[in-house]
């Protein structure tokens, strides 16, 4: 135990942080101890009584009582442990660009984002402390359906999880995703707008409906689309760009075109699939280009692997796809 009060002073990598989160990465205390110690005033924020909800800025001095705090080596070392070189391995191999504020991977297919109920036990945001710098856990900023493969971006510290997370909310994150679709869309290039919610499908399976604006849950999806290339009117390989980023969006709007994804058994149209096609869901995320106060904007592209590239050279698109600037298809 430290025998020391301890005056921190909050750095440009926490602004926006909230403060119980603040402290519970320098203190081995319970959210009830959190409460307890603000309401003592045994924490305070530049010499006041402070909220557990305070959004911290950066300058702000943070009172901390004199409790046993775990240093970067110690965090470090304890989420180390609990990896397996298997996992190390797995998280390293899949990260494509690393920068002081991000990780960028390319996900494959298969595995959950996160933890919930049909998700199993192994997922990206149970493997992040293998990321971390011991300082800061590596935080997810939005979310890749366990079977879409493709770019999935980690922001290093509290004050790129804000920045980041405020990019994905607006609409100045441009995104761009790769589908194979049973069908050819018609009209070969356009846009899907409609409001959106959850709902049921035939089956009796959670799926999301067409609604009302003034439904219950109501949200408004936009997404652009282009046709790259087809297999006659079997299938295409076709461009999206999602506008709005809602639950199963991408999935819903082909699925409303009468084009659903090759391998969604949840919104897939019934109707013949295309010869020697893989298996599994055909949607990559393929591009982000994340726009940067005062440098250029960074764009970040994966490459197609695993059944989608088995698929793509199936179908004849494989040996389009090198060089294909994703944002052009859409100027």
């Amino acid at each position: 135990m430290n025998s020391q009060v301890i005056n921190e002073t909050v750095n440009p990598k926490e602004e926006g942080t909230r403060l119980d989160r603040w402290v519970k990465r320098r203190l081995n205390v319970t959210q009830g101890q959190i409460e307890k110690l603000l309401r003592s005033g045994q924490i305070r924020v530049d010499g006041s009584r402070a909220k557990a909800n305070t959004r911290l800025e950066a300058g702000m001095v943070v009172r901390l009582p004199p409790l046993h705090q775990p240093t970067a080596a110690e965090k470090k070392a304890r989420s180390a442990s609990t990896a397996s070189a298997k996992d190390e391995q797995f998280m390293r191999e899949m990260v494509i660009y690393e920068d002081d504020d991000l990780f960028a991977l390319n996900k494959p297919a298969g595995i959950a984002v996160q933890g919930g109920t049909k998700q199993g036990d192994r997922h990206i945001d149970g493997m992040l402390d293998i990321l971390s710098d011991g300082e800061y856990r590596p935080k997810l900023v939005h979310r890749l359906d366990k079977e879409t493969s493709g770019l999935l971006l980690i922001a290093r510290h509290p004050a790129s999880a804000a920045w980041l997370g405020d990019l994905f909310r607006s609409r100045d994150m441009q995104k761009v995703y790769w589908a194979v679709t049973v069908g050819a869309p018609k009209p070969p290039a356009g846009q899907v707008r409609c409001w959106m919610t959850k709902g049921e499908g035939s089956e009796g399976r959670e799926r999301m409906v067409q609604c009302a604006q003034n439904d219950e849950g109501a949200r408004h999806a936009i997404t652009d689309y282009v046709t790259v290339s087809q297999a006659g009117q079997k299938a295409a390989w076709v461009a999206l760009r999602p506008q709005t980023g809602r639950m199963h969006q991408l999935r819903f709007h082909m699925h409303e075109l009468g084009t659903s994804i090759l391998g969604d058994d949840k919104y897939m149209t019934r109707r013949e699939v295309p010869q020697g096609v893989a298996n599994g869901l055909h949607l990559h995320a393929r591009a982000l280009q994340i726009p940067r106060k005062n440098k250029k904007p960074l764009l970040l592209q994966v490459p197609l692997s695993g059944h989608m590239k088995r698929t793509f050279d199936t179908l004849g698109f494989l040996e389009q796809e090198a060089g294909k600037d994703p944002f052009e298809l859409f100027i």
